[in-house]
Parts: C-alpha cells; structure tokens; sequence
C-alpha cells in the first residue's frame, strides 16, 4: 500500500536507505565537485516536495490578502481598517494556530515513519481538540479586537472598523486551524499534491465570492472577512472529504475514535512550546513596525519597517517549503530508524536554503527599486528602502538558516528548545539591541533591522548547535513518551 502522491516516496526503510545510501555515495564520487558537495538525489526529492508546500502556502496567505485587498477599495479608512485586523489576526489567531498544528510534524511524522500508521488518525483528531480548544479562547480576544486596539493607541475609528472586521472574521479561525491540522496530516506522509489543488481552487474561489460579497450585497466592508471565512472552509471541508474518502488513507485514517481524548494532554506538551515558538518570532516582527511608530518620523519609518517585514514574510514563504521538506524527512527517518539519512537530509536542506536565500537576496539588491515601487510611489521612502536592502538581505540569510533548523526541531520534537531559543534570541538580545540602536544611538530603522539581525543570528547559531550536538544514533521518538532520554551530548 502506497502512502505517497508519487512514485518515488521521501521514507524508505533501514535496509533500503543503506543500499540507496551505497548508490548515492558512488554517484557522488562520480558526479564531480557537485555530486561531493550535495546529495543530488536528495536534493533533487525535497526540491520537488518544497516546491508544492511553498505553493500551498502561499496560497493561503493570499486568501486573507484578497479580502483585505476588496475591502481597500471601498476607501482609506476600510483600507487602514482592513489592514490593521489581517495583521492582528495574524498574531494573535493564524500564527497561534500554524504553532499548534506543529505537533503533529512530530507525532505524526515520526508515527508515519515507525509504520504506527492507525496512530496518525488518533493524533490528527487529538490536535483538532487542542486546536478548538484555543480557537474558543481567542474568538473572545477577536470579539474584544476594538477596545483592546484602542487600548494600543490604534486611532478610534481605524479600530471601530477593524473590530467589526475581526467579529466577522471568527468562524475563518476554526476553519484555519483545523486546516493547519488536516495540512500537517498529509504532508507527513507525503501527499502533497491534494494540498495544492485545494489552495489553489479556494483561492480562485475567494476572488468571485470577495466580489460578490464586497460589492453586490449589502454586507460591504463585512462581507470581505466573510468571503475568507467561506473559502477556508471550503479549502477545509474538500481536504477533510479527500481523507476520508481516500483509499490512500485506509490505514492512517480509520475514522473517530475516542482513544483520541487520551493524546490530548501529550499533544498539548508539543503543541503549545510549537505555538510559543512560532509566535515569539512573528511578535518580534509586529513589536518592530510599533516601535517604528514612536519615532520622530513616524510615518517614513512605519511605512519602511512595514515593508521591510512585508518583504521578509515573502522571502521566508519560498523558504517554508524546505522548512516543511525537513521536518518530514527527519520525523520520517527517525521513525524508520534511519538517523544517518536523517542526518543527511538536514544537511542537504540548508545548503538548498542557502543558496534559495542567495537568489532571493541578489533579486533584491538589484530590484530593490522595482520592488519598493509595488508598495509606495514616493521616492524618499524607495531612497529609504533602498538604503535598508543591505541590512534586510543579511536578515533574509539567516531567516532562510533558522527556518530549516526550526522544521529540524518539529521533525525531532525539539519545539520547547526552539521556543526558549526563540525567547531568548529575540526578546533578551535582539530587541533590546534594537530600542538602544534606534532611539539610544538614533540609527531609527536601521537600528532596529540591526536588532533584529542580532536576534535572528542569534536564534540561528542556537539551532544549528543543538543540531550539530545531537546523537542522532541515540534520538528517541517523540511517540515514544515513555522512554526518553537526552538528546545532546
């Protein structure tokens, strides 16, 4: 029984990877200086899964985009309105929602590996619990979006407006979350290729129904958050049915059981440091676009860390693919027992990254014009831009690093030390360089890149030597609680 969308799976056993690794490593010797610095044949398979998930992914996010895109065009203040609830959606709702879905990169991928196939089921709908769960408790933060944005000093109107959007915006969490959950599913074993086609079609979806809703019905600026919240249910409902429906899932998939309820607390040990960790960096990111806004120039410096950031998420969604291609090839060959071709693809993986990032960031030092001009057409925020692409280059160097190290971590359950790496990267070095450079030494937006450089390259060192530190021999799976031992030597 196969469990992939393709003839040559990601996981094979112990014995088959000993032999392919006897095949690879003559074709490296064969292949010249290339075949000796890269994995070819491994690079060649995460190359063609990172491609579909980095798809998917953006996908995603531009369905949430499209609505705030629709609402713009009903004037300034939807578009100001619109723009200020995507961004505290994101931090407060999405991000928390992709951090949990973490665990099962884990549980799930490690299980997939350890041919544990009927456990994949029981995690799945573990996760969707923990998953509700948190979708009840910030649906009250949402609901509460108006006073407590006033309450950050966002203009009254501005956040009147934005809370409306972010009430109507609630049933699209549900949605999301349980579709991070769903999307985690497949990607562990593999099956990319239905993820693709349901990003893709919802979000062809959400451009007629933000049409249809935004300007032919009296819902306006209201129907823009509820044609995001149709699409990510549509996107969720066509996945769910592919699950169930599916011979491919007869074994991960036996339908609902009530061992689910037993996982719960387990997932919630790696759910809850996998949310902390991915929210921590995205706070970071918002903490320097408010920090932005304290300046002498405000505007200038809020629109330029604003597109900065912008600029960075573009960059890391292209990286997020490889990030995803690790962590399921780590939690797969752990599973399997083959720690050495585990080893091998995080190897692989940041050198792609690497060189990923070095195309993204020789684009932006020679287009940094072209690309300033899709954001403002005032030429002293392009001079400004332009003046920062340096600094954000570097920033994207070691964003791309951190990605692959941090799926290396879900991939090995390691999401509490990624989460304190994080705490401490960012929050104990990076933004406190960033409020001294800025406002102390008054290097402004330059000062507070710099932090986050600080931060980044710091979060990055942390990962890449936890990893290198790691007995890969001696890893234990993350399925198995009631055995573990320590990791690093």
């Amino acid at each position: 029984m196969s469990f992939t969308t393709s003839r040559e799976p990601l996981l094979v056993s112990r014995e088959d990877g000993d032999k392919e690794g006897e095949q690879n490593e003559e074709s490296r010797k064969k292949g010249g200086l290339m075949g000796r610095l890269l994995d070819v044949e491994e690079a060649r398979k995460q190359v063609l899964f990172s491609v579909p998930m980095i798809v998917t992914n953006v996908s995603y996010y531009c369905i949430t985009m499209v609505a705030v895109m629709f609402a713009g065009h009903l004037g300034e203040v939807e578009l100001a309105s619109a723009t200020l609830a995507n961004s505290w959606a994101t931090v407060t709702g999405f991000a928390l929602m992709t951090g949990l879905s973490g665990a099962l990169e884990t549980l799930c991928g490690q299980g997939f590996g350890a041919k544990l196939y009927r456990m994949l089921g029981v995690y799945l709908q573990s996760s969707m619990i923990t998953t509700f769960v948190f979708c009840v408790l910030v649906s009250f933060v949402w609901y509460f979006s108006e006073p407590i944005l006033i309450l950050l000093h966002q203009e009254p109107q501005v956040a009147k407006m934005a809370g409306i959007y972010m009430k109507h915006l609630i049933p699209g969490l549900f949605a999301y979350g349980f579709l991070q959950c769903v999307l985690r599913f497949l990607q562990t074993q593999t099956v990319i290729l239905p993820l693709v086609l349901c990003s893709l079609i919802p979000l062809a979806l959400q451009v007629g129904f933000a049409y249809l809703f935004v300007y032919h019905t009296a819902l306006g600026f209201k129907g823009a958050a509820l044609s995001a919240c149709l699409t990510l249910w549509i996107s969720f409902v066509m996945l769910a049915l592919y699950v169930n429906y599916s011979p491919k899932f007869k074994y991960t998939w036996e339908g609902f059981s009530s061992e689910c309820w037993r996982h719960v607390l387990p997932n919630m040990k790696l759910a809850i440091p996998s949310a902390v960790m991915v929210c921590f960096e995205y706070w970071a990111f918002e903490l320097l676009v408010l920090l932005a806004g304290l300046m002498p120039n405000s505007e200038i410096s809020t629109s330029l860390i604003a597109m900065c950031v912008n600029t960075e998420a573009v960059a890391f969604m292209i990286t997020y693919g490889f990030s995803a291609a690790v962590s399921t090839r780590v939690s797969n060959e752990l599973g399997a027992g083959n720690s050495d071709r585990a080893k091998n693809a995080v190897a692989v993986t940041l050198k792609l990254s690497v060189v990923l990032a070095l195309v993204v960031v020789l684009s932006l030092l020679f287009g940094h014009d072209i690309w300033a001009s899709a954001f403002s057409d005032s030429p002293v925020i392009r001079k400004e831009f332009a003046s920062m692409s340096p600094l954000l280059a570097i920033s994207i160097l070691f964003d791309s690093a951190q990605g692959v190290l941090s799926g290396v971590s879900r991939g090995c359950g390691w999401q509490h030390l990624a989460a304190w790496t994080n705490l401490g990267a960012f929050y104990a070095i990076g933004m406190p360089v960033a409020v001294l450079l800025a406002f102390k030494l008054q290097l402004y937006a330059k000062g507070l890149w710099i932090g986050l450089i600080t931060g980044l390259f710091c979060q990055s060192c942390t990962l890449l030597l936890i990893t290198l530190r790691t007995k890969w021999s001696r890893m234990v799976l993350s399925v198995d609680n009631d055995n573990r031992k320590n990791l690093l030597g």
